[in-house]
Formats: structure tokens, sequence, C-alpha cells
């Protein structure tokens, strides 16, 4: 049974591998709004959901309120296209409560 877990968990592994290779990042202090818009949605999701994140109070619980990441999206995206050339931090910080 641990075999077959093992053998089972090298072949995801081994196949995440050549993705990998593409590996991107994003510096959203650098990054502009209208940069942002222009990703991918999938990109566009995973930034959005790591800004709730990092937005969120320390002691927040562990939930995600997916009503609430669509209202935090909406102030984002509202803010952005009225200056799309501000970073995406600096929209964040204005919409999402950052100092």
């Amino acid at each position: 049974m641990k075999r077959s877990l093992m053998l089972t968990v090298a072949a995801m592994l081994w196949t995440v591998l050549p993705a990998q290779a593409q590996k991107q990042s994003f510096d959203l202090s650098v990054v502009t709004c209208k940069q942002f818009f222009e990703y991918s949605k999938e990109n566009m999701g995973i930034m959005l959901m790591w800004l709730d994140g990092y937005y969120s109070d320390e002691d927040a619980p562990p939930v995600v309120d997916f009503d609430k990441m669509t209202e935090n999206s909406i102030k984002l995206a509202e803010y952005c296209a009225k200056n799309p050339g501000h970073s995406v931090i600096t929209a964040a910080d204005k919409t999402l409560g950052g100092n």
C-alpha cells in the first residue's frame, strides 16, 4: 500500500516538473493595473487570492470568503480602471485597506 502511494506521488511530481520550467513571478509593486488585467484569468485569480490573504487580519480565521473576494476584486477593478498606470499594490492599498 505504501509503495503504491509513493509511486503515485512520484508520478504526480514527475508530471509537474516540466511545468516548473515555465515558472513565472509577478512583482505586484511593479506590475501596473493595466498590465495586471492583461494576464490570464488563472494568473489574475491566483494574484487576487494572494492579495486577499495579504490584506487579511493576522488573526483572521482560515476561511475563503468568495463573496468578499468578489467585492474586493470589483473595488480593485474600479480603481484600476481610473488609474491604469498605478501599481497593483498601490491600488490594493487604496481599496483593500492597506496603509
